[in-house]
């Protein structure tokens, strides 16, 4: 089992940044895949991006491609998201998840372990 905690969400003005982090404890001892989604009221959770276990992949959804950056540090157990440019419409709850399984992947469904979530709002 791997717990996952997010921090890090808030309140923000159009253009300013945030950085999200995410806090893997229990089943740490494995290469696991890390990615953020996020879902706002009303919509599907969506993928933002994807890291892989090295930290030598990424993918990012085209919608914050240039914007947010992802990363890890294996030896703190944690994986970061950094967000400029924010715009109101990334306003959502964000989550960050874990995958045992594979490399790196964007499908939600591929991923095992999910934390609670964290808002972010973005005011116009």
């Amino acid at each position: 089992q791997v717990q996952l905690v997010e921090s890090g969400g808030g309140l923000v003005q159009t253009g300013g940044s945030l950085r999200l982090s995410c806090a893997a404890s229990g089943r740490t001892d494995s290469n696991y895949a890390m990615g953020w989604f996020r879902q706002a009221p009303g919509k599907e959770r969506e993928f933002v991006a994807a890291i892989s276990w090295s930290g030598e992949s990424t993918y990012y959804a085209l919608s914050v491609k240039g914007r947010f950056t992802i990363s890890r540090d294996n030896a703190k157990n944690t994986v970061y998201l950094q967000m400029n440019s924010l715009k109101p419409e990334d306003t959502a709850v964000y989550y960050c998840a874990a995958d045992t399984l594979v490399l790196i992947t964007t499908k939600r469904d591929e991923y095992d372990y999910w934390g609670q979530g964290t808002q972010v709002t973005v005011s116009s």
